[in-house]
């Protein structure tokens, strides 16, 4: 027979995931599937984003998402509450009642901020036909739109803890494995040392972040070229702007403007690749518009 304490336990587990739950359900009605980025149709029966949408958001499994909406699936971790936290699109407060609901903490002041103001979300989703994607102070890939999926191929296949420009530049993981040939006009050497550039500045605003810490730590014993930047004591220019050929399996190389764009008061640099109208990259960047997403999956 169960023991009181065993049954206490197992009741507030049940009414923490109920809560999670009911959250989720609440929040995913609310939102609107245009401001998501998705094409509303005269089909649709309810008002907020299906649930095969908010899956593909977060990039999880419809079935993974159905189970967390009916409370079966329990102790989501930290990495799949913030990405529904981002798919839809809640304020901080919000986010915070969402991880709290998880029996989680929410993320601390002093950390490299992964919440990506709604503002932004919606703003991104609008830009429809140009690839963005967002990222966070220490260049993971935090959000991205389906150009940005045709583009650089689906990041949500690349697992969560490798989404990061660094780990793809100078990892020897999935990341690294996963990444397109990308050519930089600025030259590799300085690219390299644009984005160590930026990691130097996060470490020294967030010195308490671990995750960080593990991240530079861990790339600097990987990888010797890192390394090398790293101790480099003259300073390099942050990653801005810059002009990238990228090799696509589709379409061969496309040459394209990508410029780097700092959303004030998040912490967050939103990545964009145009092409001047009427040029032969254009007419590329539409055919993979009209073919959708790429086989690749790449951090450029």
């Amino acid at each position: 027979m169960a023991s009181a304490s065993s049954r206490s336990d197992s009741a507030s587990h049940s009414a923490a995931a109920s809560g999670f739950a009911a959250l989720l359900r609440a929040w995913r009605d609310r939102l609107s599937p245009a401001d998501a980025g998705f094409t509303v149709t005269d089909g649709r029966r309810a008002p907020g984003l299906r649930r095969e949408e908010l899956a593909q958001l977060a990039g999880l499994s419809v079935d993974y998402v159905l189970r967390l909406e009916q409370g079966r699936a329990r102790n989501p971790s930290d990495q799949v509450v913030g990405a529904l936290a981002r798919a839809l699109q809640l304020s901080r407060a919000e986010r915070d009642q969402l991880y709290r609901s998880a029996g989680l903490l929410p993320p601390q002041d002093g950390t490299v901020s992964t919440h990506v103001p709604p503002g932004i979300q919606r703003l991104a989703a609008r830009l429809g036909d140009v690839p963005i994607g967002v990222f966070t102070a220490d260049w993971t890939l935090v959000w991205w739109n389906s150009m940005w999926t045709a583009l650089h191929g689906d990041a949500s296949a690349v697992p969560t803890a490798e989404r990061n420009l660094a780990r793809a530049l100078f990892g020897n993981g999935v990341a690294h494995a996963a990444m397109l040939p990308v050519r930089s006009e600025r030259g590799q050497d300085a690219f390299e040392a644009s984005i160590v550039a930026d990691l130097k500045d996060a470490v020294s605003r967030y010195p308490a972040d671990a995750e960080l810490d593990r991240l530079v730590r861990g790339l600097r014993e990987e990888s010797d070229t890192f390394a090398h930047h790293w101790a480099t004591q003259t300073a390099a220019v942050q990653h801005i702007t810059d002009r990238k050929t990228i090799r696509h399996p589709r379409t061969g190389d496309l040459l394209l403007d990508c410029d780097v764009l700092i959303v004030p008061g998040a912490d967050l640099r939103m990545v964009t690749y145009t092409a001047a109208a009427g040029s032969s990259d254009a007419g590329k960047l539409d055919l993979l518009r009209v073919t959708g997403a790429g086989t690749a999956a790449t951090l450029p």
